[in-house]
């Protein structure tokens, strides 16, 4: 027997419950426990930060804080067991989930799922949000812008009267197109001698399509008819508006600078001999100027074409106004035979 059998043995340490507790967890109680006591306990490593599994981290020993290095491990007694019990399911408890372990990459990055413990794909931006995910984004049509309208001057310099006519219907150059029924381009005889020039549709007009109906067209046609003129072969009758002011209310500026070149276009191709303007706004936009019906009426204007021709152009009141004032009848009875004077 040499020396070094003869030397007595040290006294197995205890196991306290956490050291029992952690070898449970990592799965070496049972190894430990069966180890027979002359043979060393191997070296276990806690899988951590800085950690190389098979060695003990800097300044712990494999066997634990109280654990000398290279010390075997005895089972405690019964006695002893019973005594630590208490302790240790407290602890057990407490700490279910105290194993260190190497933690994959992306579990440090996002959360595990409830039900099955795998980590999430869903980028943790997204999980760490409140309330409702964000809608995506709508998309959006990129529609080519329509080329700009052509100006109504520019569009009706080569037409003819049935183009004309058309480009009235359709016309859209100004907000009276959208209450409308027809739009009142004109009615007469082609080629006239007279036209007679108003200012916009009334109701009935408005539903007829027709120039001076109802009760002001029947008194236009009984003064024509005095001087020898009829609707059907002689007179060509419009408006300088095309279309029905609601209410019959008066035209206003754009209006009539919208719709006048229709009525510019009429005259270059009707070629009149005469033109009788009926009402103020009438007789302000052939003429240009702002003066009163009064200051206009009984004498004789002209108007220049393109052509360079002179027209004669005679002022007096219209239809309606007539109905409303019966007094002004003389009146524009002399303006008619000044008109047809100058025939």
């Amino acid at each position: 027997m040499s020396p070094m059998d003869a030397a007595p043995r040290p006294a197995p340490p205890r196991i306290n419950p956490l050291q029992r507790i952690w070898l449970r967890e990592l799965g070496m109680e049972r190894l430990w426990l069966r180890t027979p006591p002359a043979v060393p306990v191997a070296k276990v490593a806690v899988a951590g930060d800085g950690a190389v599994p098979g060695q003990a981290p800097p300044g712990v020993s494999p066997g634990g804080p109280n654990v000398a290095p290279h010390s075997p491990i005895v089972a405690p007694s019964p006695a002893e067991a019973r005594r630590d019990a208490p302790a240790a399911a407290p602890l057990a408890e407490a700490a279910p989930d105290a194993t260190p372990a190497v933690v994959p990459a992306v579990a440090r990055t996002a959360p595990a799922e409830p039900a099955t413990g795998r980590a999430s794909a869903i980028p943790p931006s997204i999980l760490n949000r409140t309330g409702p995910p964000p809608r995506p984004a709508p998309k959006v049509e990129v529609q080519e812008e329509a080329p700009p309208p052509i100006p109504v001057a520019e569009a009706v310099k080569d037409a003819n009267l049935e183009q004309l006519a058309a480009q009235v219907v359709a016309c859209a150059a100004c907000g009276l197109c959208k209450g409308r029924r027809h739009a009142v381009v004109g009615q007469g005889a082609q080629p006239t001698r007279w036209l007679v020039v108003g200012e916009a549709p009334g109701e009935q007009e408005d539903r007829q399509g027709q120039p001076f109906v109802g009760r002001s067209g029947q008194l236009l046609d009984a003064m024509l008819a005095a001087v020898g003129m009829s609707r059907e072969r002689d007179v060509f009758i419009t408006n300088v508006i095309k279309c029905r002011p609601p209410g019959n209310r008066n035209p206003k500026p754009e209006e009539i600078a919208a719709c006048s070149p229709y009525l510019m276009r009429q005259i270059a191709l009707l070629k009149p001999e005469r033109i009788l303007v009926l009402g103020r706004f009438a007789a302000q936009t052939l003429l240009g100027t702002d003066a009163t019906i009064g200051n206009l009426r009984g004498r004789v204007h002209h108007l220049k074409t393109d052509e360079g021709v002179q027209i004669p152009v005679i002022v007096s009141y219209h239809p309606a106004y007539l109905l409303r004032s019966p007094s002004e009848k003389a009146r524009a009875w002399q303006d008619l035979k000044l008109a047809a004077r100058e025939l």
